[in-house]
């Protein structure tokens, strides 16, 4: 049920309409840093294979096999050691996610104020982070009050100064986004954690029942 649970939260993560329209854009050559999506992945393949360990561990209970209890065992070790080491990447890697995004978003913005922006993308990657995000420009002044804005760029109508004014800057959006679900992703794999501590305890508890157990 654990495994079920962190797997359909992955998978929530991995196709959430925010994080997917933004991730997806390529400007010219360039993909958007995906780095993101390699904490998915893992909490992905944790919650499968909690999943069929999980049925292992319920059959060699129910058969009382030490053999499976044993691998049940072993499998939990390595899980949990993988979920520690991609716990510490992702605290490694939490601030430079978002401020990878926010150089995409800051170079597609610099070609979408260019002249010759017409023959490239950069004005669909910017429009689709201000729709996407309901923000309006990057947080520093030379982008707020630059001439060469464009009313057409950002999602509110009306005056360049009202839009400005009212929306937040997607930089902000971009670092709220990110870390809220990195937060979620925490979350998960601290719940997941404690789970596997008490499963790796009881396993071995039940395992060494059977072994002394008067049966035998």
């Amino acid at each position: 049920l654990a495994g079920g649970i962190i797997l359909g939260v992955a998978l929530w993560l991995r196709h959430d309409s925010q994080t997917t329209n933004i991730l997806y854009l390529q400007l010219g050559d360039k993909q958007a840093p995906n780095t993101f999506y390699v904490g998915i992945y893992i909490l992905i393949a944790v919650g499968a294979v909690m999943m069929f360990v999980g049925f292992l561990g319920c059959y060699g209970a129910i058969q009382e096999s030490q053999c499976l209890l044993g691998t049940f065992f072993t499998c939990l070790v390595i899980l949990f050691a993988c979920e520690v080491a991609a716990g510490i990447w992702g605290f490694v890697n939490k601030d430079q996610i978002a401020k990878d995004v926010k150089q995409f978003y800051d170079q597609a913005f610099q070609q979408a104020l260019m002249a010759e922006s017409e023959t490239n993308n950069g004005k669909a990657v910017v429009k689709t982070f201000h729709e996407t995000l309901d923000c309006c420009g990057p947080d520093n002044a030379i982008g707020a009050v630059t001439p060469l804005w464009r009313e057409d760029l950002c999602p509110n109508k009306g005056s360049i100064l009202k839009n400005v004014m009212e929306s937040s800057s997607c930089h902000k959006k971009i670092d709220e986004l990110f870390s809220g679900k990195l937060y979620l992703i925490g979350i998960a794999a601290i719940v997941v954690a404690v789970i596997m501590i008490f499963e790796m305890i009881l396993s071995m508890v039940l395992c060494c029942g059977i072994r002394n157990s008067s049966v035998y």
